[in-house]
């Protein structure tokens, strides 16, 4: 007799099945546990997609006044820009590949230097890749020639088959920057000092639809940017 009860009217259990029983039912959950999260996560990576930005959904600020309220996904319209070697590159170069857009010049002080050196990871990740290319577009070709692109190639180790340095009329950069890529404020006064660029880094799809934004001075964001080159590449396979 325990606490008022008579254990000998306890009904008899087995330790050892009654042990085979627990681990059975303790085996069975897990197992449909582990199928649950397979499942879900499996899930996930096989409909993961990167977004399609309109000119909606970015700083209106960075956005050409014509379109800032679109909610169409956005296309990159034909261009037609000069390379380091002065070769033409166009819509046409960039058809069938995935690729990353940009806004620098060569005698940038700030933040230039470092978004060079983080875009070489980009080159050097895909240096053999095809599929992928590397435009940066320079806000000041009163002084960026191709002559001193490509000098500013050679110093920095670009590769021209990779990366094009771009050039052209200083209306036609600053067009593309407002209406097709959203990287550089507009100013009235288009001067030397007449611009404010931005770190904005941004993929473009095969279809030349924006498919990212990153801050190009971070080295997690060229991280992330290198991750989603890969996730891209995976839609088209």
């Amino acid at each position: 007799m325990e606490n008022g009860t008579d254990l000998w009217d306890q009904p008899y259990v087995n330790p050892q099945k009654d042990r085979k029983l627990r681990t059975g039912l303790l085996s069975i959950f897990g197992f449909i546990g582990l199928i649950t999260f397979i499942s879900i996560s499996g899930g996930h990576k096989t409909d993961f997609r990167l977004p399609v930005y309109t000119p909606a959904d970015l700083d209106p600020d960075w956005v050409h006044e014509s379109i800032q309220n679109s909610t169409e996904p956005h296309v990159v319209h034909n261009f037609e820009f000069i390379n380091q070697n002065g070769k033409i590159i166009d819509e046409k170069t960039v058809a069938g590949k995935i690729y990353v857009a940009e806004f620098f010049f060569t005698t940038c002080p700030g933040i230039c230097p470092t978004l060079t050196k983080h875009t070489k990871r980009i080159q050097d990740e895909f240096i053999d890749d095809d599929d992928v290319l590397i435009l940066s577009h320079t806000v000041y070709p009163e002084h960026d020639s191709v002559r001193v692109l490509n000098a500013f190639a050679e110093m920095h180790g670009i590769k021209s088959k990779k990366w094009h340095l771009l050039t052209g009329s200083k209306e036609d950069l600053y067009g593309i920057s407002r209406k097709g890529y959203f990287a550089i404020s507009y100013e009235p006064d288009l001067s030397e000092y007449g611009f404010i660029h931005t770190e904005n880094v941004v993929l473009v799809d095969k279809d030349r639809r924006l498919r990212g934004i990153y801050n190009g001075t971070k080295p997690h964001e060229i991280n992330r940017l290198i991750e989603d080159i890969h996730v891209l590449k995976k839609e088209y396979e």
